[in-house]
């Protein structure tokens, strides 16, 4: 069995535009997104820590750590998922997150779930 095999975590995400928490006058749009953790290796996994890189249209870039996501540190077993929702507020109507998350193996071993870019966008400003 290969390292990465036994360590592996998929991430899904959906996003979506919240028109109610955005001002788009005072360039305030605020995204939703959803979060689905699969631990599809062999060893049970605990998320300890996140890392998101967000950019914006204008290509300004904030980066955030922290530990857990929503105030948990879930322990995934092989086969199992963890599922949260989360926003993001942007000054532009589109802009991007990437980032990842933070693992330990129940054998110690400490390795990174990479989360892939993903588009924040509100409907109609991308063709």
């Amino acid at each position: 069995m290969t390292q990465s095999s036994k360590h592996a975590i998929e991430v899904r995400v959906e996003t979506q535009y919240v028109p109610e928490q955005s001002d788009p006058e005072a360039e305030r749009f605020f995204f939703a997104y959803r979060i689905r953790i699969i631990n599809i290796g062999s060893a049970a996994a605990q998320l300890v820590s996140r890392h998101w890189i967000i950019t914006d249209a204008e290509g300004k870039v904030e980066e955030v750590r922290g530990l857990g996501v929503v105030g948990n540190q879930p322990l995934l077993r092989p086969g199992e998922s963890f599922e949260y929702t989360s926003g993001c507020p942007l000054p532009t109507p589109v802009g991007t997150m990437r980032g990842s998350y933070q693992m330990v193996a129940e054998d110690g071993t400490r390795f990174d779930a990479p989360v892939s870019e993903f588009v924040l966008a509100m409907p109609r400003t991308l063709h």
